[in-house]
């Protein structure tokens, strides 16, 4: 019979899934890598039955049947109502005698920061941010795109370049290289040809992520039309980032504000200055540096905060990971 552990901790985000079974000095006793988790697309049942997959491989890794709790940090995990269905799919499969959900950008934050306490902005398919207080307290949006009021994430870039792009082309708008550096991107001269093959699929749709760094190095080169896309993502950034801590009233304390996800840990030169310019204004006392480490890593220290585990236990699994070559922020433990 195998042993009971203390913490299952599952990172699912839409591209790939990240568990590690967690033993109650802070021990990492097994862990597992798979696909993405994606409910809307698939289903919830079908989107957990994948899940099953991964933490059977952690689970027999580690020589753990069970664990004391389960930390899921989500991805599609938006609302409280979803959060409800997919408690009940993961309380059925009987992993653990607790469990808790959360949206996978609670994991990036409780990452990168030494207690629970903080912003995070998370811009990589989509953009989302949360923060949460040692007492309980959280802020988040519903983060489920633009009829939640959202804009940004590398999905919407890559659009938004298109469209100033297409437009330059035409006539309807201004010039920008865009209409040059887009299709060339793909081998093509024009952005009528890039248009015709991404209508008919010559170009996977799921391609369209590639332009996003196209936008950036467009913007690096001066591009007026790519700068003040970039621009305007700073300010998406900085707006979540000040509301989520004035919600929390964390505005005249220094708080550390999270920067993750592709984009923002790409750290641009434009984008992460223009960010750090601006949050200076409204929350002079934020302390924005970006998150390297793997989101795992937070789900797993959220499941120890959940047991009142002693801080010699999420110093060990955090030593796991940056020992793995993952740092805390900026290169350092947090």
């Amino acid at each position: 019979m195998g042993l009971t552990a203390s913490v299952l901790a599952i990172d699912a985000g839409n591209s790939k899934t990240d568990v590690a079974v967690v033993g109650p000095g802070g021990e990492v006793l097994g862990a597992a890598r798979g696909g993405g988790f994606r409910p809307p697309a698939v289903g919830v049942e079908a989107a957990v039955d994948t899940l099953a997959e991964v933490v059977s491989r952690a689970f027999a890794e580690a020589g753990a049947v069970s664990v004391s709790h389960v930390s899921a940090c989500l991805a599609n995990a938006d609302l409280p109502v979803e959060e409800r269905q997919l408690t009940a799919a993961l309380e059925a499969r009987a992993w653990g005698g607790t469990v808790e959900v959360r949206n996978d950008t609670f994991a990036v934050l409780r990452a990168g920061v030494a207690e629970p306490r903080g912003v995070a902005v998370v811009c990589g398919a989509g953009i989302n941010c949360v923060g949460m207080r040692p007492d309980g307290r959280t802020a988040r949006f519903p983060a489920i795109g633009r009829i939640s009021g959202d804009w940004g994430g590398g999905w919407q870039l890559a659009e938004e370049a298109l469209w100033w792009a297409a437009r330059a082309e035409d006539g309807r708008g201004g010039p920008t290289a865009l209409a040059r550096t887009l299709p060339a991107h793909f081998g093509l001269g024009s952005m009528g040809a890039l248009i015709e093959a991404l209508h008919l699929e010559r170009i996977h749709s799921e391609r369209r992520h590639e332009l996003t760094p196209v936008l950036f190095a467009t913007a690096g080169e001066g591009d007026r039309v790519a700068r003040a896309i970039v621009d305007r993502l700073a300010e998406e950034v900085v707006a979540m980032a000040v509301v989520a801590l004035t919600r929390l009233d964390l505005l005249r304390e220094e708080t550390p504000v999270l920067l993750g996800g592709s984009v923002l840990a790409a750290r641009h030169p434009q984008l992460d200055g223009h960010i750090r310019e601006l949050l200076g204004g409204p929350a002079p006392r934020a302390v924005p540096r970006v998150v390297s480490a793997r989101p795992v890593l937070g789900a797993a220290l959220l499941g120890l905060d959940r047991l009142g585990a002693p801080r010699e236990a999420h110093a060990r699994v955090r030593a796991h990971y940056e020992h793995d070559g993952t740092r805390g922020t900026d290169g350092a433990a947090a």
